[in-house]
């Protein structure tokens, strides 16, 4: 049986839909290609994917149960991987609709498809925002996640008892994974690495909040990729009473801070950047951490690339992709 991904367009969803159709594995995608970034960077990585004879693409909303139904319907899927949602801390601020629809109804109706058309496993997407006010760190999973500053967040955190429900009431195995700051090739546009390249090969200057006084547990996408891979074949199992579900922070355990990140991208650019010192903006949090000894006592796996590798990788890419 086929693996589905969802938001197979979208950064994380084209490297894992990637790497399992280089293993050989039928690989089905789905995405609604939404315009909250480029739809052209979506289309690009559509046409990467399209070149495995064992990659198929459907153009799909979560939000729409009955078109979710059909696909279940005609095809069993061995394991589901969802990462489609409504991302972007800021935008919620501005269009709280959007992640009620795609975080909230999207999420029901891919669990609810799943419960109808049972898979091996449903390994979805969280964030580490969930994590929100906690003065705690680093975050671990057995933490109180209660303090979300985001409606984003908020989101993500519904999608996790969501879950826990469904695993308590119909033994569907679920796995969620509260990514830390994912970065690297074929990244999104409104994450820090691609706008500050963007500004500092345009000339104008990087937007540093919370005058540089924030951190960061930037984690690279082939560290993200390997341990969904990893996880896939590890679905968890009801034990002592507790229902198949479980949680992972998936980060590399070391905060950046983000004045030292723009260093990085000045060595790897060979730019200096301009700053441009702003308040701490509404929603953000001040420093993510990631505890992650549960993911690699379970995986036998520890994300390790160095923010220096990352970020050189990212800028070739974005130097190879726009021409620059």
């Amino acid at each position: 049986m086929p693996v589905l991904i969802t938001g197979v367009a979208g950064f994380i969803g084209y490297h894992v839909a990637r790497r399992l159709c280089e293993a050989g594995i039928e690989v089905v995608g789905i995405d609604n290609l939404n315009t909250y970034y480029s739809v052209q960077l979506k289309l690009a990585r559509l046409q990467q994917l399209f070149g495995f004879a064992n990659f198929r693409f459907h153009t799909l909303d979560i939000a729409h149960p009955n078109e979710l139904q059909q696909l279940f319907a005609g095809q069993a899927f061995s394991e589901v991987i969802h990462l489609a949602a409504q991302a972007g801390v800021r935008y919620s601020l501005d269009n709280p609709g959007a992640y009620g629809q795609a975080n909230l109804v999207g999420f029901l109706n891919i669990i609810e498809a799943c419960r109808q058309q049972p898979p091996r496993h449903l390994i979805y997407a969280s964030s580490s925002s969930v994590y929100g006010a906690s003065a705690k760190l680093p975050f671990s999973v057995d933490d109180p996640a209660e303090q979300p500053l985001s409606l984003y967040a908020a989101s993500k955190r519904a999608n996790e008892l969501m879950a826990h429900s469904y695993a308590h009431l119909y033994q569907l195995p679920t796995t969620g994974l509260r990514f830390f700051t994912v970065y690297g090739p074929w990244g999104r546009p409104d994450m820090a690495p691609f706008k500050f390249t963007r500004a500092m090969l345009e000339g104008r200057p990087v937007e540093v909040y919370n005058h540089g006084m924030m951190g960061r547990d930037f984690t690279y996408i082939d560290d993200i990729v390997e341990s969904i891979v990893r996880l896939r074949l590890k679905p968890p199992l009801p034990a002592e009473g507790q229902p198949p579900c479980q949680l992972f922070n998936i980060g590399r355990g070391q905060p950046v801070r983000l004045l030292h990140f723009v260093e990085c991208l000045e060595r790897a650019l060979g730019i200096k950047a301009r700053r441009d010192y702003l308040p701490l903006q509404a929603g953000d949090v001040l420093e993510t951490w990631a505890a992650a000894g549960s993911l690699a006592r379970w995986i036998d796996y520890t994300p390790g690339t160095s923010l220096e590798r990352g970020v050189n990788a990212f800028v070739g890419w974005y130097r190879d992709f726009y021409r620059v």
